[in-house]
């Protein structure tokens, strides 16, 4: 049961989410730019594949699965961005769900091929039942793809923010320090075998296309990690 910190923690941050919302696909997130080519490469072939994402923000990884031909649900606790998710091309083919990643998934074992989450773990405050959740639905043999804001970026005074556009308000859902030892440890905890991990900092080029990544040059920004059921 959650102590009554943590739920009002969870609540300042689903706020937040519902209030980044109608801005969250064009503030010019960095973040976003650098993870999506490396989460592809790790998913390969979609087509005929059952996949979950989790934590699925305004729908950028669950739409361009289904545009690859797979057979996708996706969750988040922010229904502000669900909201977003839905009114976009594409999305009638996506089983959207409103669901709390802190509380087990409602689906049945082996439910998935393939499971990604992209840029949510610093949002997690139970990293254990986060991977032994996507275990759990994975099929044997499935993928688990996962990436999050790199752990340094938090000695450099980094969290996920933004400026509210009505209020001109800076906004920080709230996040949480977790080293990669503490990704990794919660993982190979709930069996999960690890295929990959990278680390991912822009470049010159990189930022002068995404001029908030400007400071970060040289700087590891990003960790993806791919694992096995």
């Amino acid at each position: 049961m959650k102590t009554e910190p943590q739920r009002n923690e969870l609540a300042q941050a689903r706020s937040g989410y519902d209030r980044w919302a109608p801005v969250y696909d064009c503030d010019g997130n960095p973040l976003q730019a650098l993870e999506q080519p490396c989460i592809r490469a790790l998913l390969g072939h979609m087509h005929g594949q059952r996949v979950l994402d989790m934590g699925c923000g305004t729908g950028r990884h669950a739409l361009w699965l289904a545009g690859q031909g797979a057979d996708v649900t996706a969750v988040d606790f922010s229904q502000g961005m669900l909201d977003q998710a839905r009114a976009k091309q594409g999305a009638d083919a996506i089983t959207w769900l409103a669901h709390d990643l802190h509380e087990p998934l409602p689906f049945d074992d082996g439910s998935f091929d393939k499971v990604v989450s992209g840029l949510v773990l610093e949002h997690i405050r139970d990293l254990p039942l986060f991977f032994s959740q996507a275990r759990r639905v994975l099929k044997p043999e499935g993928t688990l793809v996962v990436s999050a804001m790199h752990p340094a970026m938090f000695l450099r005074g980094t969290q996920a923010r933004f400026t509210d556009p009505d209020s001109g308000d800076v906004i920080t859902p709230g996040s949480l320090p977790h080293t990669i030892s503490d990704f990794l440890n919660a993982a190979l905890s709930a069996c999960l075998q690890l295929q990959h991990i990278s680390e991912h900092q822009p470049d010159e080029a990189f930022a002068q296309h995404y001029p908030r990544a400007e400071k970060y040059v040289g700087w590891p920004m990003l960790v993806v990690m791919g694992f096995e059921a």
